[in-house]
């Protein structure tokens, strides 16, 4: 049986919590150590409450020595936290590395000198696409959680080289922005509220466009800036007043009619365990809790709008990384994440 051993790196906020959650019922991966600084020498469940009765892990606020047996390191930090922690501690080019944050995401900004000053070069870790190269991969850069619900609305129909110009509009849980408190995510602002925020310039937008490019080298990237002018993706993010998930809706013009869109969709992810497609209108309690992405077709005229829903934290960040995991170490892709959905 395979016995994975396991380093987190900043597991006090919300994508480290739900980590915690997933590997502690992991069949197959054993936690050596739960790095917090903000949270040093407290126990996991007083942090994490959900997991009182789960486990008696303290949080440690520096790297044991013995860290380097470990065989694949999380890195559960902020934007930018990542690259600093690798550079400052260089583990061992045996260990294998999932991150969590954006720093490794786009092609530009996906290697890392290693402790011996070999390149660690990182695969963008979305299954959906990149399954064969994550098997094979030492480094995951895990995506974004609206990048996430985005791509798998609309990777189909980059394959068939449909996309042109996309208008994509999406409304996200409180703990899309974090654990730490800001004006946004009081509860009293929060509540009976919603917003748009960084219209047309979400962060997660290039690696978007890095994907369905990847598919679909007619669809620019991001960096052309004349190219976009003509067709690309322009997305509208929303604040909700709720706490999990993401839904989204995106439109293109499209000729093939609603059943052959069906047959591609259904196709193109027939191997894939977490992507379901739907003939019937979808919602947020259908993914909230599980690894799962929910999709929908709806289509008018030459108008098709493709809905997408997944829980943020979970194939939005942690729960991916897990399937990530599972890849890298050749054991079930589903594994940890046989999760339902929390419908009523």
């Amino acid at each position: 049986m395979v016995n994975i051993k396991v380093g987190i790196i900043g597991g006090a906020g919300y994508t480290g919590g739900e980590l915690i959650r997933l590997l502690l019922n992991h069949p197959h991966v054993e936690v050596s150590f739960i790095h917090s600084r903000s949270n040093a020498n407290k126990a996991v469940s007083t942090v994490h409450a959900d997991l009182i009765g789960e486990t008696k892990f303290a949080f440690i606020d520096s790297i044991p020595t013995n860290w380097n047996d470990i065989d694949v390191l999380f890195l559960c930090v902020g934007h930018g936290e990542a690259k600093k922690f690798l550079e400052e501690n260089k583990p061992s080019e045996n260990i294998k590395i999932i991150d969590l944050s954006q720093d490794y995401r786009l092609a530009e900004n996906n290697k890392l000198l290693s402790a011996h000053s070999k390149e660690r070069e990182f695969v963008y870790g979305l299954p959906e696409i990149n399954k064969e190269n994550i098997r094979k991969s030492q480094n995951i850069a895990n995506p974004g959680c609206f990048a996430t619900a985005i791509q798998l609305g609309l990777l189909p129909l980059a394959k068939e080289e449909l996309l042109e110009e996309i208008q994509t509009t999406g409304i996200t849980g409180s703990t899309g922005a974090g654990q730490g408190l800001n004006a946004t995510s009081h509860f009293s602002w929060r509540a009976n509220n919603i917003q748009a925020y960084k219209s047309l310039m979400h962060q997660h937008v290039k690696e978007i466009h890095q994907s369905l490019h990847q598919l679909q080298s007619s669809f620019p990237l991001q960096t052309d800036e004349e190219a976009i002018k003509e067709k690309g993706l322009y997305f509208i993010p929303w604040r909700g007043d709720f706490t999990r998930g993401i839904f989204v809706s995106s439109m293109i013009t499209c000729q093939l009619s609603i059943k052959e869109l069906e047959i591609l969709f259904n196709t193109f992810y027939q191997d894939e365990p977490f992507v379901t497609i739907s003939d019937q209108p979808i919602f947020l309690k259908q993914v909230v809790n599980t690894n799962r992405c929910v999709i929908q077709l709806e289509k008018i005229g030459s108008k098709l709008v493709i809905h997408s829903a997944i829980d943020n934290l979970i194939k939005g960040a942690s729960g991916q990384a897990v399937q990530n995991m599972n890849l890298m170490f050749n054991v079930d892709e589903c594994a940890g994440l046989k999760l339902k959905a929390s419908a009523f």
